[in-house]
Parts: C-alpha cells; sequence; structure tokens
C-alpha cells in the first residue's frame, strides 16, 4: 500500500493542521499510543479546564449559591453539547459515570417479570455479562447468547440475532461497535427487527454498549430507533474518566424506573419533600459528581471539533485503520481477523509464533508502543485515531515483525 501523507484528508486551512492539532495532546510526546479503545490521550485543553474549574471552586466555595447555580449552568452546557454531537434532544439524556454504570441503570429498570429472556451476543463486555446473569439471578430470567463474531467476515448479523429472539424475548443487549473484533453493527436495523418482530409478545428494548463508538462513528441516535445507548467520554472522546452518558429513547420512559435514586432526579415541594421523577432522563441521575471533569470533556470535545466534525474525523480514522491493517497483512505469522478493511478505529490481530499475545505487548511496551491483549478471541487490538501518524503506524509494523 502506498505510504500515506501526514495532512491528507485535513480539513480546511482555517482549522489545525494534523501536527499542530497533535501539539493539543501531551499523552503523545513520549509514547506511540493505539489504546484509544481503553482509553484516550487528555488533551492539554481538557487538562487545563479540570485545573481551573477546581481553583475556581475552592476560590467560591465548594458549596455556596453562586457556585451551585454556576454548576447548574455548566452541567446542562455539558448535556447540551453531548446530545448536539450525538443527533439527539437534550431531554434524553443522562450524565453518567461510564458505560457500565449507564447500562446498568437500563436493565436494572426495567420491570422484569419470571420468565422473561435477555439475548445477549457472543461479543460483549464481562462487565455487562456480570450485570445481565446477576438480573437473570434475582428475577428468575432466562439468558441465551448469539453467536455474532461468526458474521464478521460473512453472514448477516440481523439474520443471527432474529433467529435467537423467543416470545418472551424483552431485552437484546448489544455493542454497537464490537470492542473485540472492531465491527460496526446494523444499529438502525437491528432496532427495527426488536421492535417489529412478530416472534416476540411485545417490543424488545435495545440497550446498547457504545464503548466503541462515541467520538469514533459519526451519529445520529434519533436515527437509530436503540431504546438505550450507554457510552463514556474517556475513549474515544479522550476526555477524563468519570464522564458518559445514557440516551434513552423517548417512547420508554414510561416502562423505565430508577434504581439508584438522589437528589438530582427528583421533584420537591415547597418544604424540600419528594414529589416524583424529573420528567425527562435526569431522572436517572443520582447526586454529586466530579463536576470539573464535565469541563473537562466540554473542553475535549471542543477540541476535536476545532479540527473537523464526527464525518471528517471518521473519515480519517478509516483510512489510517485500512492503512494498519494493509501493512499487517505482510508481516508473515500474523493474521488480523477481520478479512477486509476496518469500518471503525479498531483493528484486532492474532499472530502465530512463538511469542505470545501477552508477551508481544509487554515486549512493544518496553519499546514505547502501547496496544492491549484480549482474551476472547485471544488477539492483539491496536487502536487508531484521526490524530496518529501513518509514521507511527509504519514504526509499530517494523516493530512487531522483528517480535514475531
Amino acid at each position: 500500500m502506498q505510504n500515506l501523507d501526514e495532512n491528507s484528508l485535513d480539513c480546511a486551512p482555517s482549522k489545525p493542521d494534523l501536527a499542530e492539532q497533535r501539539q493539543e495532546f501531551r499523552g503523545l510526546s513520549n509514547k506511540v499510543y493505539f489504546n484509544f479503545g481503553g482509553q484516550g490521550t487528555l488533551p492539554k485543553a481538557g487538562l487545563e479546564a479540570i485545573i481551573d474549574t477546581y481553583n475556581f471552586l475552592q476560590q467560591k466555595g465548594p458549596f455556596s449559591g453562586q457556585v451551585n447555580d454556576w454548576i447548574t449552568k455548566k452541567t446542562e452546557l455539558l448535556r447540551q453539547e453531548m446530545a448536539q454531537e450525538l443527533g439527539i434532544s437534550p431531554r434524553t439524556l443522562s450524565i453518567t459515570e461510564d458505560v457500565t454504570v449507564g447500562c446498568n441503570i437500563a436493565l436494572w429498570g426495567v420491570d422484569w417479570q419470571a420468565g422473561e429472556h435477555i439475548l445477549l451476543t457472543d461479543c460483549e463486555h464481562p462487565g455487562i455479562i456480570a450485570t445481565v446473569r446477576e438480573i437473570a439471578r434475582r428475577y428468575h430470567l432466562e439468558i441465551s447468547t448469539c453467536p455474532i463474531r461468526e458474521t464478521l467476515n460473512g453472514g448477516n448479523p440481523i439474520e443471527v440475532i432474529s433467529a435467537h429472539l423467543r416470545p418472551k424475548t424483552r431485552v437484546l443487549v448489544i455493542s454497537h461497535v464490537l470492542w473485540n473484533t472492531g465491527q460496526v453493527l446494523p444499529l438502525k436495523e437491528i432496532s427495527q427487527l426488536c421492535h417489529d418482530n412478530s416472534v416476540t409478545e411485545k417490543p424488545v428494548l435495545v440497550v446498547v454498549d457504545a464503548a466503541q463508538s462515541v467520538g469514533c462513528l459519526p451519529l445520529d441516535l434519533s436515527a437509530t430507533a436503540a431504546d438505550c445507548y450507554a457510552f463514556t467520554g474517556h475513549k474515544w472522546w479522550c476526555g477524563p474518566a468519570g464522564v458518559g452518558g445514557l440516551y434513552i429513547r423517548p417512547e420508554i420512559f414510561p416502562s423505565l424506573q430508577p434504581t439508584f435514586i438522589g437528589w438530582r432526579g427528583i421533584e420537591t415541594d415547597k418544604q424540600g419533600q419528594p414529589i416524583g421523577w424529573k420528567p425527562d432522563a435526569r431522572r436517572f441521575e443520582v447526586a454529586t459528581s466530579a463536576y470539573p471533569q464535565f469541563e473537562g470533556l466540554r473542553a475535549t470535545i471542543a477540541v476535536h471539533n476545532a479540527w473537523g466534525d464526527g464525518g471528517q474525523r471518521y473519515e480519517k480514522i478509516c483510512q489510517l485503520a485500512a492503512y494498519l491493517w494493509e501493512e499487517l497483512k505482510t508481516i508473515k505469522g500474523v493474521k488480523c481477523l477481520k478479512n477486509s478493511p476496518p469500518e471503525s478505529g479498531l483493528v484486532s490481530f492474532q499472530i502465530d509464533s512463538a511469542i505470545t499475545p501477552q508477551n508481544l505487548v509487554q515486549q512493544l511496551e518496553k519499546q514505547g508502543f502501547l496496544l492491549r491483549t484480549l482474551l476472547d478471541p485471544l488477539c492483539v487490538r491496536a487502536c487508531v485515531h484521526y490524530f496518529t501518524l501513518p509514521s507511527e503506524i509504519e514504526q509499530l509494523v517494523a516493530a512487531i515483525k522483528k517480535l514475531v
């Protein structure tokens, strides 16, 4: 494959070029980073916003009328800006800590009846699997798994899911981008299947693990018809850990109840006594959060948008992922899981060598290359972002060639 120019697909001249954009990300200065699917590199503006907010809160008094009003305003600004990125109304967005919290809110909020069924794919994260198992134990539910992984290089995931729906299926738990293979699932078509399928006694709720999609894919969640979409800001958005969100389709509000409850999610009377839930997705929020991190995520989203919109960033991600995929295929003993160019920034590969995936990742880290090992399937995962350099990909490939 022909070498890529580091500024190809850059945006208009009025926006930062790639070299200038990379100056924002201090975490890139002393390493070659391929772990955006685990945690992104926080930009300078995000870190400074967090520090400035902590200083402001201490200066004004951590708990005062002025500060409380300021926090309320900034919280709603974050909600509005995340909602704009996702193509949804702010009223449908609950601010959470991370993906797992969002999935727990959705799954525990269902009015479960004994004997109902939860369908998972075979590519879900262990944290979500554990949540589903505990819910099934408590409420006497059935669980089954559909083989989505086998559709990575052929087959129809919609048909696979359809074949595994049951009359008592209440919820489908699925990832938009599979965290182990990088496959992007057709979420809109899957949601339509679950809502309209005649096999089930009632429409199936679609709960989406969006850990690898927000900040990677350009999104219009309203068009996907997904019921619950749980995401985080610390991966592809490169924000601080501890801030994420849960989109809830307005039509299912009546069927989903809060499990964890606090002052942020309730309405009160003149005496301050609780009288009901907030009328929108705020009802699923609980209490005090790390508000400076909210400002850090707002600043981080602005950094990305200064370079290009979601579509432009995604185009660059796919271009770079395809370059890495092509280069890995030139290494004897390396096999990419996907037989065609990736549709996301995740590139997973297996090695046929005396060195194990774990040892390969350890040896690469000693040389300054940060990747990760996955256990199911056993493979190495490299993640590229829109500001990854082609030269970094070439350096990684050269390092792998020497080790396998």
